[in-house]
């Protein structure tokens, strides 16, 4: 691909302009494009017109622009996470039906959790998780329960970074985050009350694939102190046992499923 003159590849500035967007920048100006993409104003003028043209952007009435529907529909015919995401829905619904409270879907993806599925609720919890969203895995449950099934060396790499503390509950030091990993293998699940919002509690499984790794992890997020680990821990792992088997997997959860039969 041809090189700008400061070396940055076209496929890295268009990267820069599509990653310009987020909930709270869902459209603007060019001009503003380029000063959050640090792009040239002429090279973000001509890049979004080359965008445009593709329908990869789509330009508002009042001269904005943002994400084109031809983008989200070439992304999803080849991701693999639409074959994921449907096999979870209707399990994710019923999980949302008897816990009353967000439900997630959420992929290890560049060292964080990605969440590629949700399902709100009315409850007035406090809940920052979002689809395409992203959050850090020591922080989270989801986050741990992937991380617990990580490689050796996946987890050894991730504690060996700088790991942000968001309220006093939050795990920040190695030994003890790995002792935790530890736990949440064995019994199939994590429980972290206020790690990263003091006033709501996650509570993850894991999913399997077909080569019996986990893809993902399966969360609710409930207000804290309201956690009922014996009720929501089975509703959680019984879908996820649906969801590993409409993917493939064959064989048997850890933990309180298995306990509770």
């Amino acid at each position: 691909m041809a090189n700008s003159a400061s070396g940055e590849s076209i496929i890295g500035r268009f990267v820069k302009i599509v990653s310009a967007f987020d909930d709270s920048h869902p459209s603007m100006s060019v001009a503003e494009l380029g000063r959050r993409t640090g792009l040239p104003v002429t090279t973000a003028y001509r890049l979004v017109n080359d965008l445009l043209l593709e329908r990869l952007l789509d330009r508002e009435p009042d001269g904005n622009v943002h994400i084109g529907t031809r983008m989200w529909e070439l992304v999803s015919r080849g991701s693999k996470m639409v074959g994921l995401r449907e096999a979870a829905l209707p399990f994710m619904e019923d999980v949302q039906a008897v816990v009353q409270h967000s439900t997630t879907l959420g992929i290890l993806d560049s060292d964080e959790v990605l969440y590629i599925e949700r399902i709100g609720s009315h409850s007035t919890i406090v809940d920052i998780t979002k689809i395409a969203g992203r959050l850090p895995l020591h922080a989270t449950s989801s986050g741990l329960v992937l991380l617990a099934n990580a490689t050796p060396e996946y987890q050894e790499s991730a504690l060996a970074r700088p790991l942000a503390k968001f309220t006093e509950t939050t795990l920040t030091d190695p030994p003890q985050l790995r002792r935790h990993l530890a736990e949440i293998r064995q019994r199939g699940y994590a429980v972290m009350p206020g790690v990263i919002v003091k006033e709501s509690s996650g509570i993850a499984v894991p999913v399997y694939g077909p080569d019996n790794t986990v893809v993902a992890a399966l969360s609710v997020v409930v207000p804290r102190n309201e956690e009922n680990v014996p009720a929501r821990v089975p509703v959680l792992m019984a879908s996820a046992r649906g969801i590993s088997r409409a993917l493939g997997w064959r064989g048997e959860l850890k933990g309180a499923l298995r306990q509770s039969r």
